[in-house]
This record gives structure tokens, C-alpha cells and sequence, in this order.
């Protein structure tokens, strides 16, 4: 649902066809993301009363998470990937970089650090 909206879905009926998710079940997921505060409605249909689900804050910080599983999946299960997604006229894909100094990074060279506790 998240990954529909973020491609420009608003509408149910849009995100229901993308994802093939049965009508109730498309329904509650919705409820739950809207009061989990990922998604919003906007309304965008007076008569009949019509609103659409657009990604709040929180909702576009999974972006990252959602293109790194897409990734993974078509690295791993598919054979050929389903969707691309590309900025401008070339593929993007999911990278971990160092905020600081730029570098790439991989899972060998990350080290776990707990925070709110001061080493004594």
C-alpha cells in the first residue's frame, strides 16, 4: 500500500488494483497506516465525499526501506524485476552511506553503539 501511494495511487480503487489485496483487508490496512500516522486522507471529492491516502512524514521516511527490499527481491527472487525505479531518465538503487564522511558502507564495517547510556 505504501509502495502504491508513494508511485502516485491515491485513490482505493487505484491501490486495491496495484495490489491485488482483497477489498476488507485493503480497507483495515489503510485504517491501520492512517492511525499509525504513515498515511493521511485528503479529500478530494465533495459530492460524492471522496479522499485519497498520501504519505505524511513518516510515511515517506520508509521510501529508503521499501526500495531496499524491492532490491533484495529482485536480486534474490526474481528473474526479471517487476518495476524500476529511476530518478530523471536513469535506475536508482538502495545504498548505505556514511552521514559523515560519504563513504559507502557494508554490514562488515558497522559497529553497534548503544545511546542514552554514558560508559562509566
Amino acid at each position: 500500500m505504501i509502495r502504491e501511494v508513494s508511485l502516485g495511487n491515491h485513490r482505493f480503487s487505484d491501490i486495491l488494483r496495484g495490489t491485488g489485496a482483497p477489498r476488507e483487508r485493503l480497507s483495515a490496512r489503510l485504517t491501520a497506516l492512517v492511525e499509525s500516522g504513515v498515511l493521511q486522507r485528503r479529500q478530494y471529492s465533495e459530492s460524492p465525499p471522496r479522499a485519497g491516502y498520501h504519505l505524511t512524514p513518516a510515511g515517506r521516511d520508509l521510501l529508503p526501506v521499501l526500495q531496499a527490499l524491492m532490491q533484495w527481491g529482485d536480486r534474490w527472487v526474481a528473474d526479471t524485476p517487476p518495476v524500476e525505479l529511476h530518478h530523471h531518465d536513469h535506475r536508482i538503487s538502495a545504498s548505505w552511506m556514511c552521514d559523515t564522511c560519504g563513504e559507502p558502507v557494508n554490514g562488515s564495517r558497522v559497529q553497534s553503539v548503544a545511546t542514552g547510556t554514558q560508559p562509566s
